[in-house]
């Protein structure tokens, strides 16, 4: 069996999968098993091989077992890189954006099976009547890519700032590639939609949202929502198209009305504190999470706003929640084992090989078990 059919039927099996939340409640009442001993020597060796700038943390439960920074926040100032750094988390905020609306979705307000137009009822009534929460949310909704094809003609579009009302009958109202849930596009004008419906349902901005719901609950104090330019954020990591010796500063700014695909930040401490409040129910429900974290398409590994993959450490296979984002010379990499809950997390602002990346996460994850 391969990998993705066997985490879908894995995560169709409701009542193991509440188990195991339930399991991960318990766990963070205890400390970690032990230290990552090799870790170190890991990420030390990498980082000097490959010239990477950035944090590299592992921990289990909601205890780090290891944390260490490499390079420069600020090349032109000296400032260096601590845990505490914010960086841009690039598509990671699409999982952000899934989390609230789960949220929305537990308390009432929004169903993910409605037709968008219950929320929209201005929006074109043909693509209405069929789009759904999940379909945006999972890229399988047809809605075509609009707004990257836009930047790509024209940058400065960047530089916007347009209401939903506007961003959608821009970059979000074309015609439907395929009907809804036959095929998988990945398309950042789907969350133009998302953040239209969540705004006009709670009457709240989605920066005061993501604030009142995630980032004051949890006590992230490096963390939250921008759109122009990150480097309005206080003590954000600047970003580089290459490290030193020759840095090269690389800033993208996000568009407002595109902050749920791409405006999200975060402290390699404060993403390790969000993932223990996911996954220990300070967020979500046991069944709400398990919503989020359901593979909806199997063949891309796609759930809600993010990924759930089956990876195989120290010989045992583990269902994770595997979340990546890139944002101009930004990189982030989350992982946390659904089962066990060892997390890493990798984070870059010099341009670096999201391979490599990946690779380092894996030995890191690896090393964990040791």
């Amino acid at each position: 069996m391969d990998g993705s059919l066997k985490l879908r039927n894995m995560m169709g099996r409701h009542t193991v999968w509440k188990i195991v939340l339930t399991a991960l409640v318990l766990l963070s009442a205890f400390p970690a098993l032990a230290d990552c001993g090799d870790c170190a020597a890991i990420a030390r060796r990498f980082a000097a091989k490959e010239n990477f700038s950035g944090v590299v943390l592992v921990g289990h439960g909601e205890k780090i077992d290891y944390a260490e920074t490499f390079g420069l926040a600020d090349a032109g100032t000296g400032r260096t890189i601590t845990t505490d750094t914010p960086f841009e988390a690039g598509s990671i905020s699409k999982w952000i954006a899934a989390m609230l609306v789960m949220r929305l979705v537990q308390q009432g307000q929004l169903g993910l099976d409605e037709p968008i137009s219950t929320y929209l009822p201005d929006y074109r009534r043909d693509n209405g009547a069929k789009l759904t929460l999940r379909s945006l949310m999972t890229h399988s909704s047809g809605v075509p890519n609009d707004v990257d094809e836009a930047i790509k003609r024209d940058p400065s579009i960047r530089e916007l700032s347009l209401n939903n009302a506007e961003a959608v009958r821009r970059f979000a109202s074309g015609d439907l590639r395929f009907e809804p849930g036959t095929d998988w596009d990945y398309s950042h004008s789907n969350w133009l939609l998302v953040k239209a419906i969540v705004e006009k349902v709670t009457g709240r901005d989605y920066a005061s949202l993501v604030d009142g719901y995630l980032i004051q609950p949890l006590a992230l104090h490096h963390s939250g929502i921008y759109s122009g330019s990150s480097l309005a954020v206080s003590g954000m990591a600047r970003g580089y198209r290459q490290p030193a010796p020759q840095p090269e500063p690389l800033d993208k700014p996000i568009p407002n009305f595109m902050v749920l695909a791409g405006g999200f930040y975060a402290s390699a401490n404060d993403l390790f504190a969000l993932m223990n409040g996911l996954f220990t129910g300070r967020i979500l429900s046991v069944e709400s999470t398990h919503t989020l974290m359901a593979v909806e398409r199997p063949a891309q590994n796609y759930a809600l706003g993010g990924r759930t993959k089956t990876l195989a450490f120290a010989g045992v296979s583990h269902p994770v929640a595997w979340e990546y984002g890139s944002n101009g010379a930004f990189r982030v990499l989350a992982w946390r084992t659904l089962d066990d809950g060892h997390t890493v997390i990798v984070m870059n602002n010099t341009s670096f090989d999201h391979m490599k990346i990946g690779e380092l996460g894996t030995a890191m994850l690896e090393a964990s078990y040791r």
